[in-house]
C-alpha cells in the first residue's frame, strides 16, 4: 500500500532530506584526482552523525559502509575503499540519511578533474532526465508518465537506462511502494498508480552511456555495466503536493 505522510512526517522528511542533500554536497566537494572513496565515505558518515541522523545505507542489508560510491562502469552500490580517485573519473555518489525516524535519499555524479566532453555530457543528460521526470511529479499523473520522461530524454541523446533497478517510494522506510521504473514497460504487467498529495517518491535515472544490460561483481553489491561503458546517476526524494513537486533533498546547511 501506499503510504500518503501527515504534515508531521513531511517535516520531519525535510529535516532529513536537508541532512542528506548537504552530505551529498560535502562528498561531491570532495571528488579530486587521488582522494580515496574510503576518505570520502569517512568525512559523509561523520557530518551525518553530527546532524543528529544515522547513515541509512550502515548495515542496510548487509551494507558494509555509509554511502554508495560508483566510478565508471559501475551504476550503483559501489563499496568505498582504498581506491584513489584518477582524472576523468566518472563518480556517482548515493546517499542516505535517517533522521528522527524518516528517510532521505539522493545521489548525485561527479567528475575527478575536468573529464572528457563524452563524461560530462553523460552526468548532464543524466541531471536533466530527472528534472524531466519531476514536470510529472503532479497529482493525477501516472508512475508511467515519470518513467516515460525519463526513458526519452536518455535514449534521445543516445544512452540507456537500467532496467533491474529502479526508482521508489521512501518515508519510514528507505523502500516503500509504488516502484518508480525509469522505463515504461510494454505492455504493462505491473501496477501503474496514479499520483496523490502526500506521496514521498524518490526518482532516480541510472543512464549508461552504452547498452543497458549490467551484472553484479563477486562483492554481492557493486552493479556494472555489462559493455564496460560508463554509468552515471542523479537521484532526490520528491513530494507530491496539490501543486508544484517538491524536492526535499535540497539544503541549507552548510557542511
Amino acid at each position: 500500500m501506499i503510504k500518503r505522510k501527515t504534515d508531521r512526517e513531511i517535516e520531519i522528511m525535510r529535516q532529513a532530506g536537508r541532512i542528506t542533500a548537504a552530505a551529498r554536497q560535502l562528498a561531491g566537494s570532495m571528488v579530486a584526482v587521488g582522494v580515496t572513496t574510503q576518505s570520502i565515505n569517512k568525512k559523509v558518515h561523520d557530518f551525518i552523525i553530527s546532524q543528529g541522523a544515522a547513515p541509512t545505507f550502515l548495515n542496510y542489508r548487509g551494507f558494509p559502509k555509509s554511502i554508495c560510491i560508483s566510478v565508471n562502469e559501475q551504476v550503483i552500490h559501489g563499496i568505498p575503499s582504498s581506491r584513489k580517485l584518477a582524472e576523468g573519473d566518472v563518480v556517482s555518489i548515493d546517499i542516505g540519511a535517517i533522521k528522527d525516524g524518516y528517510n532521505g535519499d539522493c545521489a548525485a555524479t561527479f567528475i575527478a578533474g575536468s573529464g572528457s566532453p563524452e563524461s560530462r555530457r553523460l552526468v548532464e543528460v543524466t541531471r536533466k532526465c530527472f528534472f524531466e521526470g519531476l514536470e510529472f511529479a503532479r497529482v493525477g499523473y501516472r508512475v508511467s508518465d515519470i518513467s516515460r520522461a525519463i526513458q526519452r530524454c536518455a535514449e534521445e541523446n543516445g544512452y540507456s537506462v537500467v532496467r533491474e533497478y529502479v526508482g521508489h517510494g521512501v518515508g519510514a522506510k528507505l523502500h516503500e511502494p509504488p516502484e518508480i521504473p525509469n522505463f515504461v514497460e510494454n505492455p504493462r504487467t505491473k501496477a501503474d498508480p496514479r499520483l496523490l498529495s502526500g506521496m514521498t517518491i524518490a526518482v532516480e535515472p541510472m543512464v549508461n552511456a552504452g547498452g543497458a544490460a549490467i551484472k553484479v561483481l563477486d562483492d554481492k553489491w557493486t552493479v556494472v555495466t555489462s559493455d564496460g561503458k560508463n554509468s552515471a546517476h542523479y537521484e532526490n526524494t520528491i513530494l507530491i503536493t496539490e501543486g508544484d513537486p517538491e524536492i526535499l533533498t535540497v539544503s541549507e546547511i552548510m557542511p
